[in-house]
């Protein structure tokens, strides 16, 4: 007659059975978190654009880029405020 550690599990079967149970557990508590998150989120607005910057802010940003030098950011800084002063909309 053979005797194979008695009639039950060892160690090791118990082991692995706590082991199954606690990822059993561990993912019917994670879908009862994303499930309870699902049904409680609000929908959000999409997020505003950035406010765009001015003709004057590009130019200045270009200057600092080192894209333009100094004597063409004074010209073209010249021409856009002649064209945007007041009284100049016929042009």
């Amino acid at each position: 007659m053979m005797f194979w550690y008695g009639n039950g599990m060892n160690g090791w079967g118990y082991a692995l059975m706590a082991l199954v149970m606690i990822a059993i557990l561990v993912v019917i508590v994670l879908m009862v978190i994303v499930v309870a998150r699902a049904l409680t989120s609000t929908a959000q607005p999409p997020p505003s654009p950035p406010p765009s910057d001015t003709p004057e802010q590009l130019l200045a940003q270009r200057m600092a880029r080192g894209e333009i030098d100094e004597d063409e950011y004074q010209r073209k800084l010249g021409l856009l405020r002649d064209r945007h002063s007041p009284g100049q909309e016929g042009r």
